[in-house]
């Protein structure tokens, strides 16, 4: 449970146009959480790809002309 405080008016304003100020709070809360579960997995992946090394150039495009070749 977490409780917030909001000045009167802004909270009369937000029900008088039908807006559920606890089901907003709760779907901004939840999609923060999201963000910061996001930033914590790219924040790993960047630490485990720091030591890897880009590819030579123009491997792609010889490995895609590899492959068709092949078939």
């Amino acid at each position: 449970m977490i409780s917030v405080r909001v000045r009167e008016e802004v909270k009369r304003i937000l029900e008088e146009s039908g807006i559920d100020v606890g089901e907003e709070v709760r779907r901004f809360l939840e999609d923060l959480a999201w963000r910061v579960k996001i930033r914590r997995f790219v924040e790993r992946w960047d630490e485990l790809l720091k030591d890897v090394k880009p590819g030579e150039e123009g491997f792609s495009v010889s490995s895609v002309k590899e492959d068709r070749e092949g078939h």
